[in-house]
Order: C-alpha cells, then structure tokens, then sequence
C-alpha cells in the first residue's frame, strides 16, 4: 500500500476531521507558513470537507490525515497544492502538530506521499516554499533530498517584516 507507512498512514480525510481541521488551521502560530490571516469558521471547514472527496484533477489539490497506525491518533495533514498535470508537478506541505514533531513523522510523511505523487500521479517533480526562518521545515525538506533552487527575497508580510522564502524542489529521476 503506498500510503502506509511503517509508523503512520495517510489517509483521505472525513467528516469527523472538522474538530481536528478546525484546531489546525485556527492556530494562529502555523497561520504563517499557511499563508492564513484569518479564522475559519466550522460552516466553511464542514464545506471544505463535503467537498474534499473531488479529484486531484479537478480540485487542483489534496489533503490527506497523518494518522499513527498503531492508535488511529490523527498527527497532522500534507497537502499536494497547485497540482499541474501538464507540466506533472504539485507543490507540498505539511503541518505536524506540535507534540509529534521532531519524531520522524515529517520525514515518513515525505516519503509516503512522495512515492504516491510519483508513482499513482505520474508527477515529474514536487516543490516547497519555506520561509527562511522555518528551520525545522527547511531542515526536513533538505535531509530529505528538496533542493533549494532559489530565494524569493522579501515574500510573505509575517508581523509586519518581510521575509524571504525559500523555493526546494524534488524531481523524480526515474
């Protein structure tokens, strides 16, 4: 199974994720590195969710649960975003929540749905966008084999300072 991993599964998410989805993306303290600035209410997640069962191909992403085999805990999500079949690229995130990082979750969730997008998807490559000061996520993506090809100089408002954001990129070499 290519989701499945040897601590952790990815798995589709379902309508009792609302209370999990909603805590994450409500977490002022990840809103940076998602882009957020605003809260989400649970009328527009329980949309979100009914709607989350569309294609990659046609929603243009894909959520998934990082759940721990063993206990059915839900750990975290990983995102394909910006999926683009012409050019077979998507790029990645993930969010861990905070009392399960720095367990190798991140590293076995990289290598879950990177093996799915190359083999089930077809894709060439995926990418990151990390702000420079996400040294946990900067460290993740590079052990793991992301290059970094590029510094987007100045690109997210965090707090009223800009920052740079880093751009890694994982092509399959077949």
């Amino acid at each position: 199974m290519t989701l499945k991993g040897q601590n952790i599964h990815l798995r589709a998410l379902e309508p009792e994720d609302l209370d999990f989805l909603y805590e994450i993306e409500n977490n002022e303290s990840i809103w940076e590195v998602s882009n957020t600035q605003t809260p989400y209410s649970k009328w527009v997640l329980k949309n979100y969710l009914e709607n989350a069962h569309l294609d990659i191909y046609e929603a243009k992403q894909l959520r998934m649960v990082i759940v721990f085999s063993e206990t059915n805990e839900k750990v975290g999500f990983i995102d394909l975003f910006d999926f683009d079949a012409k050019n077979s690229r998507a790029g990645i995130g993930i969010i861990i929540s905070e009392n399960y990082r720095n367990q190798g979750i991140g590293k076995e969730t990289l290598q879950l749905i990177s093996n799915y997008a190359f083999t089930n998807l077809n894709l060439h490559q995926l990418f990151a966008n990390i702000t420079v000061n996400n040294e946990a996520s900067l460290l993740l993506f590079s052990n793991f084999g992301f290059q970094k090809i590029g510094i987007k100089k100045d690109w997210n408002n965090i707090k009223g300072a800009f920052v740079d954001e880093a751009l890694f990129q994982f092509i399959n070499v077949k």
